[in-house]
């Protein structure tokens, strides 16, 4: 008994040592090839990644600052532990713009995982998140960080936790590519740049789904997070059905400052006019420290985002799943 104790708990170890809490016959394949363990996103992951981003070390993770390159590697080091491939030569995407009178360089982060499906891997999903911030912000209690940890640390740690699952359960038939934006904060830049780039090169865009500001949850409302430009598209409807839940529902505040227009799901929309939303559980009615020093990681509610991005997992699963295209933008 004392041997096959010890041999358990060692097992136990190993499995809680990968982050990812996993269930069923590691490695055993299902229907098409699909690997058939259970895989939860913890609490844990998340709050590690949202903690780092949002740390003072990273000093607000303005563009073209030391600290959003240290974010772009730790990006760039979980994104090759897991076994995501760059999309081009490497995972940095760069660009350069002028800011004012300053000329800055910037650089997305953009992973990959090819379809399993001869035919569908040719159609393309694009997941991201803007992962820069604003850097400094007015002083409050000798504080003047402003780490932005639930703008958007939270919408990284979602894009960096799907790329994760998919990497180990591999039953995605439709290619993924995994982005994650700079300059977002000075005119969304980055996204604009991938957009017109992925464009350029002819690549066949099924729909992008962008993750903004996830940290928090709503109150009294009887869905999770909001979608912006809710009526452009069945998206909404399709991938509440696809997930078995009420999960996203439609925002007035969205709708009324524009939010469709003012996140990196955007450019995608511009450049290839497919359904291109953002998942955000944020519309700033329940949240007090936008761009302000404030936004810091131990405001997070790690519980609440762990179980929304579990449950847009689903959701994301039959989009690149389905055998045709079963979202589409509404008719004008």
């Amino acid at each position: 008994m004392k041997k096959h104790s010890t041999v358990l708990i060692i097992l136990c170890l190993v499995i809680s040592s990968c982050g990812l809490t996993t269930k069923g016959q590691n490695g055993a394949k299902g229907k098409d090839g699909e690997n058939s363990k259970t895989i939860t996103i913890t609490k844990d992951e998340v709050k590690d990644i949202v903690s780092y981003l949002a740390s003072d070390e990273l000093k607000g993770r303005n563009t073209g600052t030391e600290g959003i390159e240290l974010a772009a590697n730790f990006i760039q080091k979980q994104f090759e532990d897991n076994g995501v491939k760059p999309f081009f030569k490497g995972f940095r995407d760069e660009f350069k713009f002028k800011s004012r009178k300053d000329s800055i360089t910037g650089f997305n982060v953009v992973g990959y995982l090819e379809g399993t499906d001869e035919k569908l891997k040719n159609e393309f999903i694009v997941i991201g998140a803007h992962y820069d911030h604003i850097g400094f912000a007015k002083k409050v209690e000798n504080d003047t960080i402003a780490n932005g940890a639930n703008d958007n640390a939270s919408g990284t740690a979602a894009v960096m936790s799907i790329a994760k699952y998919f990497s180990a359960k591999k039953n995605n038939k439709r290619s993924l590519i995994f982005a994650l934006f700079s300059a977002e904060e000075m005119g969304l830049r980055g996204s604009a740049h991938l957009a017109e780039k992925l464009k350029s090169q002819n690549v066949d865009l099924y729909t992008m789904i962008n993750f903004e500001m996830i940290g928090v949850p709503f109150v009294d409302r009887d869905y999770e997070a909001f979608l912006t430009g809710y009526d452009k598209s069945n998206f909404a409807g399709k991938f509440n059905e696809y997930s078995g839940s009420n999960l996203i529902g439609f925002s007035e505040v969205s709708k009324k400052y524009g939010l469709f227009k003012r996140s990196d799901n955007f450019a995608f929309y511009k450049s290839f006019g497919v359904p291109s939303h953002t998942i955000s559980s944020c519309d700033l009615t329940n949240f007090d420290f936008y761009h302000k020093v404030g936004d810091e990681s131990d405001e997070m509610n790690y519980e609440f985002m762990a179980n929304l991005i579990n449950k847009t997992i689903p959701g994301i699963e039959k989009i690149a799943n389905t055998a045709t295209r079963e979202i589409t933008l509404n008719e004008k």
